[in-house]
């Protein structure tokens, strides 16, 4: 038995915010790093849904190196992926596009979408058993 098509957006669209989190969370703590580049996750793709083929498309973040990281001993994360994030407000002199403001503005939207998509799977889950028990 397959899972529903909304279930299934909705655990993809969860585990996009948990990555997003993570890569924020990484942001954050290289803010002070001479040359650091902010980093976003790519949005998913939900085209899946809409053409109808029920499965859920994310689309796969990629990591960029910089030269410096690499010298500095950064590997290619296998799997992960990350793009530079395009909505910088300023760059530092010494190269870093971290601004702390931003980091903190996408870390309260995460969270929001986050307990939108929890609040979502709780009415799903409470329609699925009416559904079946016939009672709340």
């Amino acid at each position: 038995m397959s899972s529903l098509p909304i279930l299934d957006a909705m655990r993809s669209r969860m585990q996009n915010l948990s990555e997003r989190q993570r890569v924020v969370a990484t942001n954050i703590a290289n803010s002070e790093t001479p040359g650091y580049k902010s980093r976003e996750v790519e949005a998913p793709s939900f085209a899946g849904l809409v053409n109808g083929s029920g499965v859920v498309q994310i689309a796969k973040p990629r990591v960029e190196l910089t030269s410096a990281m690499k010298s500095l001993g950064a590997i290619q994360p296998a799997g992960a992926g990350i793009v530079l994030d395009k909505d910088i407000s300023e760059t530092k002199p010494d190269g870093n596009n971290v601004t702390l403001e931003d980091q903190l503005l996408k870390m309260g939207e995460i969270q929001a979408d986050f307990t939108a998509m929890t609040n979502l799977y709780r009415k799903q889950m409470s329609m699925l058993k009416i559904a079946v028990t016939g009672r709340g």
